[in-house]
């Protein structure tokens, strides 16, 4: 969707026609199968079309018989057919899509017309009698709409790059705003403020509200047509009951989105969320499972592979070796489409995943996903319990709020920093600081409403969108967050920790083994270094090409330190398990979104792309698991006739008092644990390499065959641990 409309009761000129054509083209990759454009008076509209329901007459822009209400929308009106069927009678619709209902809706109902409305949207609507434009999005913001208004003009588009079409749009990162938004500094403090769009003076329609924009006085309006729910555990229903309603809620939640003319697909990770959208749904989709080295290490890969045999589902395994790294322009491409710092490993095999569906699967234009579900069913429970239960769980995040006030009043705060027993109560810093007064539980899950919007939503729909496919999820219907709201306090340790809502709700749908699986995430776990490793090797190709890029506009020169950048990026090289390689990433992609919005690239429709991944032919996992772990792992050669040593920065101590559990000290920091008990061929042949005889002298001398340490060589080289004695001379 683009467009554009003036203020002050003025109309268009012509040179809007220009601009809408541009608009659309910067947005076709949105929509591959049509294109249609609409200007009346004050304002123009241009619509790309990705056809999933009434492929042939459910064209935009959509109007009223006397065209007095015109309409473009992008994605899906779930209930289309339960709201026609409630509108006045003789009421006619003249085409087959599921939007039209909306036109009749705001006819009726005004602006309480999308209360009843289920589905994911974003919407804009030319109301001419009232000579009004009329911007609305669904309730969890799967849906983009950007915006950039003055006192003339309002420009809008699905995108922000097809803003900056408009010469009088700026172009400029908010460096201040970005490098303090929390999900930028991972700071774990609750963060329920308005998503950022990264850019100055332009603006996101917000989620779950109906703005208006009056064209004669300029004069804008926000209606919220739906709140995010207080966490306030109102249910009187039982824990069998509360079960019952959200499988059921669930199970109408799937079937509302596999609503489509055309095929959908799934994307299968080794979870419950995905298996449950899977196991529910009646048009049993083609799966797709990324294979890496993290989600092989994780075993998410093997575990989609095994839902999907349980669920009778196709299943392809995309191949991601971990010899494979994302090259400059291709990375440049990607961070473009996405149009967020928070561009990373997670976004970009999900992007990559949807390129392999667009090649092997094009008639596949909508994908079930299993986003959503982490958010607001429990399941970060453990990981900020902390290893502990329940009653950890809460006191951490209650830790949290405090912590959030702390940020607010610092002085005040300190009193948390000087003992372990407070003497100063929370609520009085709580009163102090002038933060929301709502319970930390609460928080914790509007935190969570933000991140969905700023992140997942935002990501899935650039990744999918980019590939003229429709990201569907399920997760993310009201009800099931409402009912997830209405849990009774005392029944939260036993429904939402650790998602056992969701899990007890799929007995008898999901096999034993499926339901129990604990949460994995998507690249973190055994395997990660591999992505660490390959991200690290991106930003350090060409000469360390994208960081000089991303270092040379004038706001990453007055807010990144080059040095400590470039210094962080050769600490990645030595190890990559040393820290994150996406906060480094994070500023990286600022500087470049700097440059790229400075110069701007063409069509992404029209870009050259990179090759698409290919998969992996599983039939048989435990028969085929070495095939796999070959494909999917790439290690370097191992030359048994090489001199190997443990390199300089390299110790290996142990414990006095414990003999048999040794760590690896790299630069003065414990980065490994090697257990004798466990892996005694390896602490043996760590321990024997002198950097005198050949790497298979040591091992005749030890009597270990090669392929027991054959690859835990080839990582150790790989991260510096082992040196070759030629490299040294």
């Amino acid at each position: 969707m683009a467009g554009v409309a003036v203020f002050g009761g003025g109309s268009l000129g012509g040179e809007a026609d220009d601009l809408l054509r541009r608009m659309a083209g910067v947005v076709a990759h949105r929509g591959p199968d049509a294109e249609a454009f609409h200007r009346s008076g004050p304002v123009g509209l241009g619509f790309v079309r990705l056809s999933l329901v009434d492929p042939v007459g459910g064209g935009q822009p959509l109007s009223t018989d006397d065209g007095s209400l015109v309409l473009i929308a992008n994605g899906e009106i779930y209930n289309h057919r339960e709201l026609a069927a409630g509108l006045p009678q003789g009421t006619r619709l003249r085409t087959g899509s599921d939007c039209e209902v909306l036109l009749h809706l705001y006819r009726r109902d005004g602006l309480n017309f999308l209360d009843r409305v289920r589905g994911m949207f974003s919407l804009i609507l030319w109301d001419r009698d009232r000579n009004r434009l009329v911007f609305a999005r669904d309730r969890f913001g799967i849906k983009p709409l950007f915006y950039h208004r003055d006192d003339q003009r309002i420009v809008f588009s699905s995108e922000i790059k097809a803003l900056f079409q408009d010469a009088a749009t700026p172009r400029r990162i908010d460096w201040a705003g970005a490098l303090s938004d929390q999900l930028m500094t991972g700071a774990m403090v609750f963060d329920d403020s308005a998503p950022r769009t990264w850019y100055e003076e332009i603006e996101l329609a917000p989620a779950g509200c109906i703005v208006t924009f009056d064209l004669g006085s300029g004069e804008t309006h926000t209606h919220r047509y739906w709140d995010f729910p207080d966490f306030d555990g109102a249910s009187t229903g039982s824990e069998t009951d509360l079960i019952r309603s959200y499988g059921e809620t669930l199970a109408a939640s799937v079937e509302e989105c596999g609503m489509a003319d055309v095929e959908i697909g799934l994307f299968l990770s080794g979870g419950i969320d995905s298996a449950a959208v899977g196991a529910l749904s009646s048009v049993k989709p083609r799966s797709f499972t990324a294979l890496n080295g993290s989600t092989f290490g994780n075993a998410d890969a093997e575990y989609g592979h095994r839902i999907a045999g349980w669920l009778g589902l196709r299943n392809d395994q995309i191949l991601f070796d971990t010899s494979a790294v994302p090259g400059v322009e291709e990375w440049k491409q990607f961070l473009w489409l996405l149009e967020t710092p928070l561009a990373g490993p997670e976004s970009f095999y999900k992007y990559e995943m949807y390129r392999y569906v667009g090649a092997h699967a094009p008639e596949i234009k909508a994908m079930l996903l299993g986003g959503g579900a982490d958010e607001f069913n429990g399941g970060y429970s453990m990981s900020f319990a902390g290893g502990g239960d329940w009653s950890d769980f809460v006191a951490n995040v209650n830790r949290m709020g405090i912590r959030s006030d702390q940020q607010r009043r610092p002085d005040l705060g300190a009193w948390w920093d000087q003992s372990d027993l407070p003497l100063v109560r929370p609520s009085a810093l709580r009163e102090a600081a002038g933060g929301d007064r709502r319970d930390p539980y609460e928080m914790l899950y509007r935190w969570k409403y933000r991140d969905v919007q700023q992140y997942n939503c935002w990501h899935e729909d650039r990744s999918a969108a980019g590939n003229g496919i429709e990201a569907r999820v399920p997760f993310l219907d009201h009800r099931l967050v409402e009912l997830i709201a209405a849990v009774p306090e005392q029944l939260r340790p036993s429904l939402i920790w650790d998602k056992q809502i969701l899990r007890r709700a799929m007995v008898g749908v999901l096999p034993e083994e499926a339901i129990a699986r604990p949460k994995i995430p998507f690249f973190y776990g055994d395997g990660v270094q591999h992505t660490y490793r390959t991200f690290t090797r991106m930003l350090a190709q060409q000469g360390d090409r994208l960081l000089d890029e991303a270092l040379s506009g004038p706001g990453a020169r007055q807010y990144l330190d080059a040095d400590n950048i470039r210094a962080t990026l050769r600490g990645l090289e030595q190890d990559p398990t040393a820290g994150h390689v996406e906060f480094l990433l994070r500023v990286v992609n600022l500087g470049l979104m700097e440059q790229l919005t400075a110069d701007l690239p063409g069509p992404l429709a029209q870009a050259t792309k990179a090759p698409v991944p290919a998969s992996v032919r599983v039939t048989d996992w435990d028969a085929q698991a070495e095939e796999i772990e070959a494909a999917v792992l790439r290690r370097p050669p191992v030359d048994f006739e090489d001199v190997l040593a443990l390199d300089d920065s390299v110790m290996l101590l142990h414990s006095p008092d414990d003999t048999t559990t040794w760590f690896v000290i790299v630069n003065g920091t414990v980065e490994f644990v090697v257990d004798e008990t466990d892996t005694p061929e390896w602490l043996g042949l760590l321990r024997a390499l002198d950097g005198v005889r050949s790497l298979d002298k040591v091992l005749e001398t030890l009597g270990h065959p090669r392929e027991t340490v054959e690859p835990l060589i080839a990582d150790a080289l790989e991260l510096g641990i082992l040196t070759s004695a030629s490299e040294v001379q």
